[in-house]
């Protein structure tokens, strides 16, 4: 196939889409061999298959691409579990009267009908595009179906100009170059480690990796330096507003554009476009002296050069005493500059001002190596690790309460939740996405030195960024995590007496409790109401249960208590229905409130139930009641007792 040619019938044609279907083919059901209603592209998106296309033989993986023209034979074979592709049926036409060019191209070539596969370079990209297509096809609205033929001409455009300039070394399974092209179109928009190897169908790890191997960055590194190198050029040459920089870039706000951008080049963006401005201008007016004084050509021997009426240089002394007399100055000015400037030793910073030193302090010190930040190592689940003994930018995910309780105001957290009991505490904290997805980008411009991460996922994503303290509160009970948090915080102080003070709140609000004949009351906590209610069935569900079952001890009915006292290792809630519940409702219920929550004002088998008769409901804020840190549950703590002893009393 000529590519030129078919670029040109392509360019032609009038193409109109008929389909677009994702569709999935397991091992036991091989397709039967029929013919393709249309011009068509098949695109593998998951596992293997042999692919016969109108007898001849096609190798599929993940990623390949096959093109058949109307009526082609077409048999699947899947090689493994399932194979799941995409396929695009199109129609070409080419407008008449058509000269007698095109036609002859049409009969050489006919790439509407030609049969051909082969696995693309830039994968990623093409299947970002045709995943966009099945997405907008779906929506059966004319103006998605206007961009769906839009998407089609790109990944017409891709495939052609990979077939007319083939890689000299194609490696079909190449992931970092798989991704490196990826970024490359793509770095406008929002994008993680972990989408990038979902898309690319590899671990976040083993990827970056490889990328590393490859670029010697990280993915989202190579990503960053992309957008910054935009964003000089765009500072550069427009007038554009930092808001509309950033936007164009792929970040949400100049503010935080401003950093990244400040982190990255060592210049704030004003600053940098400033200084741009003027080097242009000192460039501008250079050229203009050359250009505009092209009769003068200076050599080194003092004489300057001018042009007669035929172009033949002919040299000449100076002759304006003006300007030999300036030139004196100015030499004599540095002169006397150089003389009068103090001496030193230093050159860390040639262009800064240089404090008075005192000799003897100078000549003792000249000689030591420049000082370090202490650290230290600690033991984690993930094995030893080396932190800062004081580290003064922690980033903290999920475990908030338990580090703002310890005195240590991180620099990021992941996304408080709305109501939760130090939701005023970290206003103004930078946040990094959510506990289990959070930003990494967003972490590495903090450049912090310590992360503390609640999960194996977390660390993983982390753990190249700043040093890694994995801290599995799933695992651990409160004391044994804030233990280790003062130890890794070097506040092991400061968490002793917080649980100290801790479970000393526990005693007394027990004797509180006990005295007002609450104690051995049952207690159900449940959220929901629409169609069912959840009931929380273990002391670590949140919603306030590790206060009432575990720390004050309380129990609930028997059919939840059954559940409670054979501990599973998980967080569990059961499912009930409305018919049942009233065997679920204790002697109190706490029911989780959040905005939007289901009305049961009007439910008859919810007002039944006595403790909501008799005024016993106590509402719980979903906010104050998601987190189990030491913050979280001493504040729980107080709600919870004073909420008992009120309803009590009614």
């Amino acid at each position: 196939m000529r590519v030129s040619e078919s670029f040109v019938l392509w360019n032609h044609a009038s193409l109109k889409i008929l389909d677009v279907r994702y569709l999935a083919l397991f091992r036991e059901e091989a397709s039967r061999a029929w013919q393709l209603p249309a011009s068509s592209f098949l695109f593998a998106t998951k596992g293997r298959a042999e692919i016969w296309l109108d007898g001849q033989k096609h190798s599929a993986q993940r990623f390949y691409m096959l093109h058949g023209g109307k009526g082609a034979r077409l048999q699947i074979c899947p090689l493994e579990d399932a194979f799941e592709y995409y396929v695009i049926y199109y129609k070409a036409l080419l407008p008449l009267p058509m000269n007698q060019e095109l036609i002859a191209m049409l009969e050489r070539q006919r790439p509407f009908d030609a049969a051909y596969g082969f696995l693309p370079e830039k994968a990623v990209c093409l299947l970002q595009n045709i995943q966009l297509m099945h997405e907008e096809w779906e929506k059966r609205n004319g103006l998605e179906h206007f961009h769906v033929r839009a998407l089609f001409y790109q990944v017409v455009y891709e495939l052609l100009r990979q077939m007319h300039n083939p890689p000299l070394l194609r490696k079909p399974n190449d992931l970092a170059a798989q991704a490196l092209g990826y970024i490359q179109e793509n770095y406008t928009q929002p994008l993680s480690l972990e989408m990038l190897a979902e898309l690319l169908d590899s671990s976040p790890r083993h990827l970056s990796r490889l990328f590393k191997q490859r670029t010697g960055s990280s993915p989202i590194e190579y990503m960053i330096s992309l957008r910054m190198e935009k964003a000089k050029e765009l500072l550069r040459r427009t007038e554009a507003s930092l808001q509309d920089i950033a936007e164009e870039i792929g970040y949400p706000d100049r503010y935080y554009f401003a950093k990244m951008f400040k982190r990255y080049t060592g210049a704030s963006p004003i600053r940098y476009r400033t200084e741009q401005a003027r080097r242009d201008e000192t460039s501008k007016m250079a050229r203009y002296d050359i250009e505009a004084g092209r009769s003068r050509v200076y050599s080194d021997n003092g004489y300057h050069h001018r042009h007669d009426k035929g172009g033949t240089f002919i040299p000449m002394r100076y002759s304006n005493k003006s300007s030999l007399a300036t030139i004196l100055f100015l030499c004599l000015t540095l002169i006397l500059g150089a003389c009068s400037a103090p001496t030193t030793t230093s050159t860390a910073n040639p262009g800064a001002e240089q404090p008075q030193v005192n000799s003897a302090a100078s000549a003792s010190t000249s000689n030591q190596p420049s000082a370090k930040p202490a650290t230290k190592i600690v033991s984690t689940a993930k094995g030893d690790v080396e932190i800062p003994v004081n580290p003064q930018r922690v980033v903290v995910f999920y475990l908030l309460g338990d580090v703002l309780a310890l005195n240590v105001k991180p620099v990021g957290i992941s996304d408080v939740q709305k109501g939760a009991a130090f939701e005023k505490e970290l206003e103004g904290v930078q946040t990094l996405g959510t506990w289990f997805e959070p930003n990494p980008e967003a972490v590495l411009a903090l450049d912090p030195d310590l992360i503390i991460a609640p999960s194996e996922k977390i660390y993983q994503m982390m753990e190249k960024v700043a040093p890694t303290v994995y801290i599995p509160f799933d695992r651990m009970t409160v004391e044994e995590r804030l233990q280790k948090l003062g130890e890794v915080l070097g506040k092991e102080g400061e968490s002793k007496k917080l649980l100290s003070d801790f479970h000393a709140k526990v005693a007394e609000s027990k004797k509180k409790l006990g005295e007002a004949g609450i104690l051995d009351k049952t207690v159900s906590i449940m959220e929901g109401g629409k169609g069912n209610m959840s009931v929380v069935s273990s002391k670590d569900y949140g919603r306030g249960s590790q206060i009432v079952y575990e720390y004050l001890g309380m129990k609930a009915p028997a059919i939840v208590q059954a559940k409670l006292d054979k501990p599973s290792g998980e967080a569990t809630a059961e499912s009930v229905s409305f018919e049942v519940l009233p065997q679920y409702a204790g002697d109190f219920v706490f029911r989780s409130a959040y905005e939007g929550m289901v009305d049961l004002s009007d439910n008859k088998v919810w007002n039944s139930i006595p403790a909501i008769k008799e005024g016993r409901l106590i509402e719980i804020d979903f906010g104050l009641s998601y987190y189990n840190d030491i913050y979280s549950l001493d504040k729980q703590l107080d709600f919870i007792v004073d909420s008992l002893l009120k309803a009590a009393k009614k």
